[in-house]
């Protein structure tokens, strides 16, 4: 592939130096070289001096014109040198997770910018989202191949950000994939994930420890889980023993999911499932007088672009008034946002307004982010996309 270098002004020399993994298009003056660049070239930098800085995958039509690969200008990135990322990766998910249902990739997080890897035992699910590790798709196919020998790798090429990157849309199945669904563990609770046609790579281990904890909280008690996908919140929560869990979605493919691992884990009994719009059913529940001890909320995400950050917030708001109905006196409320351009501090104060908008006073327990297979390049805080709340009401 073509492989092009770039002497890089002061101050965006001194952007990579601090650390940071992109180079915006403001901060590049490009030759006519560069402009004429194939999208996914591998672009050496140096500083004003010539000082080498690093290696960085180069998209002259992207905002993100730069992604760095490596901090060593001349690193060639072959499937030995993606190899020795997977191991690093696949390394520290080994000494935390017991059974291989885990993110092995996460991105900036993990030195792979564009590269997100979802493994579920055997299959592989992969994002290549951007030009530059789209081009190097041969080089880290084989690297996984030589690690983990999957049965089968699904890519997931149907993300927008490939669009922002010139690149189509697609997914593609390499190798011999299993009768879906498959089974996804955690803590003991056997998911079941559609991985050609869930959202995003069928899963989402982004909320592992959320929902442990969250089930903790539901022993002996009546628990709501609106969003529920395929049960990430209410199966956890009847198998730590809640007295009875509805899980809501509008997703008649999700709740089918939800429906079978029910029977798989034992709890089909004390487990409803409610195909519905969520933002019709609180208020028709809120009239009817239903209440439950714990009311989980995770919903997708509000604010995709920044445009629309104003209208995404008000939506947070307006979910949690009418989930806050719900919630019995002296019961939990737990409310996510995985939307990245929502600050934590901007997401709370939409939800505390909503909470005051219900006639609910409440106090915060908790807060909680991503799992640890989700790391955050300390100078990439938009990757700490996911935040949550937990609310005691007052009785």
């Amino acid at each position: 592939m073509q492989r092009l270098s770039l002497r890089l002004d002061a101050s965006a020399a001194r952007r990579v130096t601090e650390g940071h993994p992109w180079l915006l298009a403001r901060d590049l003056s490009l030759t006519s070289e560069l402009e004429l660049a194939a999208p996914g070239s591998l672009l050496e930098l140096y500083d004003p001096k010539g000082k080498p800085l690093g290696l960085a995958t180069f998209n002259p039509h992207s905002v993100i014109m730069a992604r760095l690969l490596s901090r060593r200008a001349e690193d060639v990135p072959d499937a030995a040198w993606f190899h020795a990322r997977f191991a690093a990766a696949l390394r520290q998910r080994e000494a935390w997770f017991d059974v291989p249902y885990y993110r092995m990739v996460h991105s900036e997080g993990d030195g792979l910018p564009g590269l997100i890897i979802d493994r579920f035992g055997e299959v592989l699910v992969l994002q290549a989202s951007t030009a530059g590790m789209e081009a190097l798709r041969p080089a880290w196919l084989e690297a996984l191949h030589r690690l983990l020998s999957p049965t089968a790798i699904v890519l997931r090429g149907d993300t927008p950000s490939r669009a922002r990157e010139g690149l189509p849309q697609h997914v593609e199945i390499l190798g011999e994939l299993p009768a879906t669904p498959v089974e996804v563990w955690e803590h003991g609770t056997c998911f079941l994930a559609d991985l050609v046609s869930g959202q995003k790579t069928g899963w989402f281990y982004d909320h592992r420890e959320n929902r442990r904890r969250m089930a903790q909280h539901c022993a002996g008690r009546t628990a709501l889980d609106l969003y529920s996908h395929s049960g990430g919140f209410g199966l956890p929560a009847a198998r730590t023993g809640a007295a009875r869990v509805t899980m809501v979605d509008s997703s008649a493919l999700a709740l089918g999911l939800a429906h079978q691992a029910a029977a798989r884990n034992g709890v089909a009994e004390r487990c409803e499932t409610v195909e519905a719009d969520i933002f019709q059913l609180l208020p028709r529940w809120r009239e009817e007088g239903r209440r439950f001890d714990v009311v989980m909320a995770d919903p997708p995400a509000f604010i995709k672009e920044r445009r629309h950050k104003a209208s995404g917030l008000k939506g947070y708001e307006k979910l949690t008034q009418g989930a806050a109905a719900l919630v019995a006196e002296g019961g939990l409320f737990f409310i996510a946002s995985c939307s990245h351009h929502a600050d934590a501090s901007s997401f709370r104060q939409a939800v505390e307004a909503g909470l005051r908008k219900a006639g609910r006073q409440a106090q915060l327990v908790e807060k909680g982010g991503a799992d640890r297979d989700h790391p955050v390049h300390p100078k990439l805080p938009e990757n700490r996309y996911l935040k949550s709340l937990l609310y005691r009401m007052e009785a």
